[in-house]
């Protein structure tokens, strides 16, 4: 499913400022399909159930590497964008940051790469909620607070919402989303909820609007 959702964004990208870049030689997708089927060899078996690899280091020819320069920063996200997906709708999670690199290898042809995946730990808890825009606030060891209020590190104009509503909170580990007494409440997957720890994929619904909860 990440893959699919990835090749439909691609198409998007095509329509647009890069499409010169997609008409011949090597294709974004088959890096995309490359990346899925390292997930796939590199997963492993953790503590909290199956980790995948996060680190990816795409090895490109100098003439491929030049062609993806003028969007490589997008594709790069792309990628990543579609291992998160993936990883998601497997199962597997991560033990930091995901990250893919676009490198130049002198020994790779025009057409020709390679992709190396590692397992690398981000020494704690990393995530994102991600907005319905598309948005993403990355979180750290603060408290994240969601809200009406400018002060508010995720600040909505919803008239549902509560100046200061709820707040996604790091520790032991973990990220959890604490109510602040808000006046609509908070729901999570569909449940009221005051304080509840957060995995990845899951829903936070405050007024009118659903924010998502990723680990990156």
């Amino acid at each position: 499913m990440g893959l699919q959702r990835f090749e439909r964004r691609l198409e998007r990208l095509v329509e647009g400022a890069f499409a010169k870049a997609f008409r011949s030689g090597l294709q974004p997708v088959e890096i995309g399909r490359r990346l899925m089927r390292e997930v796939e060899a590199g997963r492993t078996l953790g503590v909290k159930g199956t980790v995948a690899p996060n680190h990816f280091t795409v090895m490109l020819s100098g003439d491929d590497l030049e062609r993806f320069d003028t969007f490589g920063d997008t594709l790069a996200g792309e990628l990543a964008d579609a291992v998160r997906e993936h990883a998601r709708d497997e199962g597997y999670h991560f033990v930091g940051a995901v990250a893919v690199d676009l490198v130049e290898d002198p020994r790779r042809r025009k057409g020709d790469f390679k992709v190396r995946a590692e397992i690398v730990e981000g020494g704690g808890p990393t995530a994102e909620l991600v907005l319905p825009d598309g948005k993403r606030i990355p979180l750290g060891d603060d408290a994240a607070r969601i809200g009406r209020a400018p002060d508010c590190a995720v600040a909505l104009s919803d008239s549902q919402v509560s100046r200061h509503h709820a707040e996604v909170r790091a520790g032991r580990g973990e990220y959890r989303i604490v109510d602040l007494g808000s006046t609509n409440g908070t729901v999570l997957n569909g449940a009221v909820v005051s304080d509840h720890p957060l995995v990845d994929g899951d829903e936070i619904a405050v007024g009118n609007t659903t924010i998502r909860f990723e680990e990156t």
